[in-house]
């Protein structure tokens, strides 16, 4: 496995920006162009955009952990990979940061799983318990703020997965940001997401060695579930 980082080259941004299609599956089409298989084959790199921010050239950046080397398709973009081989014991405590696309699913009338919004999952559960509507009916105090919903649910949602992802959650420092709801040509929502962060014990390294190498949650495609992690201390 690599773990890469793709740069707009310096003196190319202007050309790089030409070069990037636009939106969150375009990204994982145009990130094909730096591996050998072509676009179609079965998904074999993780990816996350990070914006820059303050960056001169307003370009954001790619993370991407793939089974082949990415290379770049031309002079305008630079590529930085190494081996991604994470040693990993019991007890070790990491930083990390995910973005992730919480879903629940419920079965249908017809026996079929469907997935919802999470966040939405939870708003109209709350709305159906106080009997309302519509979340603007809801004027009293009791109503959550919506940073507070998102974070007490996508805490929820990650703390459910973590035996799985062999992983103990710091949930005094559990962070979720930036939710967001992605919506496609015809206005229909597509899929949202959120930025997670935190700390974490390691409980099962072979369990997380996977979680890193195979991602989190659904929506990878649209550049969730890398989870990114970091030695603390």
């Amino acid at each position: 496995m690599y773990f890469s980082l793709i740069t707009a080259a310096p003196g190319y941004e202007r050309d790089a920006a030409h070069d990037r299609l636009r939106g969150p599956y375009a990204d994982h089409q145009w990130l094909w162009r730096f591996l050998s298989a072509p676009a179609g084959s079965p998904r074999k790199f993780l990816f996350r955009r990070h914006e820059t921010g303050g960056m001169a050239d307003g370009m954001p950046r790619w993370y991407v952990v793939s089974d082949a080397e990415p290379r770049a398709p031309s002079l305008h973009w630079t590529v930085q990979s190494k081996p991604y081989d994470p040693r990993l014991q019991v007890g070790d405590m990491l930083h990390f940061e995910l973005r992730a696309n919480p879903v629940v699913t419920t079965r249908g009338a017809d026996g079929k799983p469907r997935r919802h919004d999470l966040v939405m999952h939870e708003k109209k559960r709350l709305l159906q318990q106080h009997g309302l509507q519509r979340w603007a009916d809801w004027a009293t105090p009791e109503r959550p703020a919506l940073p507070d919903l998102v974070r007490g649910a996508c805490a929820a949602w990650l703390q459910a997965r973590a035996p799985r992802l062999g992983v103990e959650v710091d949930a005094e420092s559990l962070r979720a940001e930036g939710y967001e709801q992605h919506r496609g040509k015809s206005d229909a929502l597509r899929f949202s997401s959120v930025d997670l962060c935190g700390r974490l014990r390691v409980a099962d390294p072979g369990a997380l060695r996977a979680a890193l190498f195979e991602g989190v949650g659904h929506a990878k495609a649209f550049g969730c579930g890398l989870l990114l992690v970091r030695r603390l201390g």
